[in-house]
């Protein structure tokens, strides 16, 4: 504290050690140490006017004329305003700071204590390993934090940010001077170099690159955090999001990707992180042998009980009641990481286990069930594992109980071997969720109610993410409907939906008659699978004529057709394919 006792009783104050990191004139530091004066006796806050009156009397106003000297001293962040709505100073003419309130901001405080707040920048000399060199960089990246740190505060003025920029230009023209001595190829210098990674990738990178080694709580991972530290306005920032956007060099070279969740308030949030195999060449550079992550569609060709789905519409591209539309939302909330970060914190669930729900998606043929599953895996970013109930019985008479079983056996046995969390869909579900038979009962009614009790038995203790697809629910067994948190009503579509489904399921690019209404059309009460069907089949009727023309009758004959039952309604995978 010998800084602050030598500032309270110097006289002249531009001769205290601490006055050229001051960066203010005799008279800005006059007011700085007066203030210090009334902290020390317990006044934190003082009146602009008082203030001005005490160290500069006067019976003309002249006390006025220093106003700009202190709204100085708020832009460079010495001082804080004592203020119920935040304001950027640099707005504020000096006479509207007269009757508000001051007081020392917590970095002049620091600097009382600590006389210097820069920290010593390492000196030039060789690199000895890529963790030394790891150091440097990561304190880099503490340097752009605090820049966009000050850019967000309002209260601080660009000298704050002109010194820890000088600061980072230092730090990094001296990180390559100490490349340049060091005789071993550094690996993440080396790869920056091999992959010609521009400077703000480098930055996005490294910040990446710290998170995994700090385990922290991820906070530099969110688009937004990362795009603020290497921007410096609001330009700035339209431009460089391109960097973490689809189709950037980053994500297309598999350096980079990201888990896309809705978050807890509707919007959508990415968190960023560093592709396995790159990671671990950087984390583990010595290891010959790389970790490589097996992949699903590798395994998949090796069993013959599941189809492997990599979903391509999300849910923005379905068309569901508002009901639906609702409940699914809020299953996209119960399943958001920081709602399950709150549950493993409650101790309500294990932090092992990764986002687990049972989901029922119930509703007549052609509803979109199915292409609704396959929508919110690609929201979640996960991949599908698919199996129709439909076929158990004919594929597994005689050994329903070991295959049942070895249904679920597989799903987790392809999981844990590719380390993912894919989704597994349990399609045509009836066969398994109908109500058990009771009484009088065959061989066969004893055979299907033991795969009932096992099918309920692995529901019951399922890890993960499952959805079951049914037409009926009221025909679901009670004990089945316990065991499903979530049941989700599939509805046929209302006009205005039906005219949606036609608008995406036509040909964009096909002749059509002059006058073509799709609401004549969407006055048909249709699901969504008949009018996919419909689109097809009149398709072919009319790619087939020497000039080819869509035209309203061709539609309505091939509508007429499937309400009268003339051809069957094959069974679609939802809306859109």
């Amino acid at each position: 504290m010998k800084t602050l006792v030598k500032f309270l009783d110097i006289k002249d104050v531009s001769k205290s050690p601490i006055f050229e990191q001051l960066e203010c004139s005799d008279t800005e530091a006059k007011m700085l140490q007066y203030l210090a004066l009334k902290y020390m006796q317990g006044q934190e806050d003082l009146l602009v006017l008082d203030l001005l009156q005490e160290l500069f009397p006067s019976e003309k106003y002249e006390y006025l004329e220093h106003l700009s000297e202190l709204k100085n001293l708020l832009e460079l962040g010495w001082l804080h305003q004592q203020s119920f709505t935040p304001i950027k100073i640099s707005e504020v003419t000096p006479l509207e700071l007269l009757n508000t309130s001051v007081g020392l901001a917590p970095s002049f405080l620091k600097l009382m204590q600590d006389v210097k707040i820069d920290v010593d920048l390492p000196d030039i000399k060789p690199y000895t390993d890529h963790l030394e060199y790891l150091q440097d960089q990561f304190f880099r990246i503490e340097l752009y934090q605090k820049m966009s740190s000050i850019r967000q505060n309002v209260h601080e003025h660009s000298l704050g940010i002109d010194r820890i920029q000088n600061k980072l230009k230092l730090l990094e023209k001296r990180i390559q001077e100490r490349v340049e001595q060091t005789e071993e190829k550094l690996v993440l210098d080396k790869f920056f170099k091999q992959k010609k990674m521009q400077d703000l990738e480098q930055v996005v990178f490294i910040a990446l690159l710290r998170e995994e080694y700090s385990a922290t709580d991820a906070s530099l991972r969110e688009m937004n955090t990362l795009i603020d530290i290497i921007s410096i306005d609001e330009y700035d920032r339209i431009k460089n999001r391109s960097l973490l956007e689809d189709g950037s060099r980053l994500i297309e070279e598999n350096i980079i990707d990201y888990e896309e969740m809705l978050n807890p308030f509707g919007g959508i949030s990415r968190a960023f992180y560093i592709v396995d195999d790159v990671l671990q060449s950087i984390i583990h550079p010595n290891k010959n042998k790389k970790v490589r992550r097996i992949k699903l569609d590798t395994l998949i060709k090796e069993q013959d009980i599941f189809e492997l789905v990599d979903p391509v519409t999300s849910l923005n591209d379905v068309v569901l009641s508002d009901e639906t539309q609702k409940t699914l939302n809020n299953l996209m909330r119960q399943v958001d990481k920081e709602v399950i970060n709150r549950l493993v914190e409650w101790g309500v669930k294990d932090k092992k286990n990764g986002i687990e729900a049972r989901i029922i998606f119930y509703g007549a043929a052609g509803t979109g069930k199915t292409m609704t599953a396959y929508s919110l895996a690609k929201s979640l970013k996960k991949q599908v594992l698919v199996f129709d109930c439909s076929k158990i019985l004919s594929m597994y008479v005689g050994e329903s109980e070991k295959n049942v079983r070895k249904i679920f056996d597989t799903f987790y046995e392809l999981s844990k071997k590719t380390k993912t969390e894919p989704i597994l869909l349990l399609n045509e579900a009836d066969q398994f969720l109908g109500s058990r038979s009771s009484g009088n009962i065959t061989g066969a009614d004893q055979m299907h109610n033991q795969m009932q009790n096992i099918f309920l038995e692995q529901i019951e203790k399922f890890r993960g993410m499952l959805i079951a697809t049914t037409n009926l629910l009221e025909n679901i067994d009670k004990a089945f409907s316990r065991r499903f948190n979530y049941k989700i009503e599939f509805k046929k579509p209302n006009e205005a939906q039906r005219i949606q489904l036609w608008e995406y399921m036509l040909p964009k690019d096909a002749p059509y008659e002059k006058g073509f209404d799709i609401k004549k059309l969407a006055t048909f009460p249709l699901s969504g699978g008949q009018i996919n069907l419909i689109v097809k089949n009149t398709a072919y009727k009319v790619a087939v004529e020497e000039e080819p023309l869509f035209n309203l009758e061709d539609f309505i004959q091939e509508i007429k057709k499937e309400k009268a039952g003339d051809f069957d309604s094959e069974k679609v995978m939802g809306f859109l394919e």
